[in-house]
């Protein structure tokens, strides 16, 4: 393997990787697509192994590519941090827009903020959650926390951590609770679970799967409903353990394999700003000292 790899070569593979396509690399870089392919041709080269693999639809990161893509985004990262001090040095200013899905939100993500605020007085934040998915490539935010890996295109995405769940109910609901006779697991629970709009989460599935072919007693388009039906004793939900937690609810299964995982994705094109990059470490510090809590093992 040659050791001789040039600066260019790396924004050219993370073009590729986030774009798809040559032409969206280009466009993006602003260079020639031909330009381009000679540099990837020789970034593979340098490296002795395949990045991507070549459809008909655009490139898709081999395992190699797979591996080498978090290594070349701390690169670039790197090499932010080294043009942009001065930038640093003169104070974080403006508004950043962060979407997000409430029940991170409201628990976990906006308590944080007061320390951000703290070290960055002038810095302005905007947390837009809700059922409405907001499209990055748009533009309709600088910053998504998402649980469903983000589209290909033109965007930094980094894997936060992962959420576990869990079975709950209340103590009241689970010292109420009649054991089935025949064997049949949950044979006479009560179960909330998700509006049929949401049957391809994990969650529901799981639920479903168990109730075979039963109604809940109560479906709905929310966790924070689910949440309060089942602090209110309604019956068992599967539920986040660190939202569970929080509520006072009774885990009674656990690894139930519905686990998510959490990513945050920028726009590539943003990732140089200052007021992005400190939130985004904001959320990376965050996450990763909550992590062991969101995956329900503290």
């Amino acid at each position: 393997m040659s050791l001789l790899v040039h600066w260019d070569d790396a924004r050219v593979f993370l073009a590729v990787a986030r774009c798809g396509t040559l032409s969206g690399a280009a466009e993006t870089l602003k260079i020639g697509i031909a330009t381009l392919s000679r540099r990837l041709d020789r970034l593979e080269a340098a490296l002795g192994v395949p990045l991507f693999t070549r459809h008909q639809t655009g490139y898709r990161l081999t395992d190699d590519g797979e591996a080498l893509l978090d290594r070349a985004e701390r690169l670039e990262l790197a090499g932010m941090d080294f043009f942009e001090a001065p930038d640093a040095e003169r104070g974080v200013t403006g508004r950043v827009r962060l979407a997000t899905a409430e029940n991170l939100a409201n628990p976990l993500i906006v308590p944080s903020l007061g320390a951000l605020f703290a070290q960055h007085p002038a810095l302005q934040v905007e947390v837009v959650s809700g059922l409405n998915t907001v499209n990055l490539h748009r533009r309709d935010a600088d910053l998504a926390v998402r649980m469903v890996r983000p589209e290909a295109g033109n965007l930094t995405i980094k894997r936060l951590g992962t959420l576990g769940f869990g079975l709950y109910g209340s103590a009241g609901y689970l010292a109420a609770r009649r054991v089935g006779e025949t064997g049949t697991p949950f044979e006479h629970d009560d179960f909330i679970g998700w509006a049929e709009t949401h049957h391809h989460l994990p969650a529901a599935k799981w639920t479903l799967r168990i109730l075979r072919g039963r109604p809940c007693r109560l479906e709905t388009n929310t966790l924070s409903a689910q949440l309060a039906a089942a602090t209110a004793g309604m019956g068992l939900a599967v539920l986040p353990h660190f939202l569970a937690r929080q509520a006072g609810l009774v885990c009674l299964m656990t690894g139930l394999g519905v686990e998510q995982p959490i990513w945050l994705a920028m726009q590539a094109d943003l990732a140089h700003s200052w007021r992005v990059r400190v939130v985004a470490d904001h959320l990376i510090d965050l996450f990763s000292a909550q992590a062991a809590i969101l995956r329900g093992e503290a």
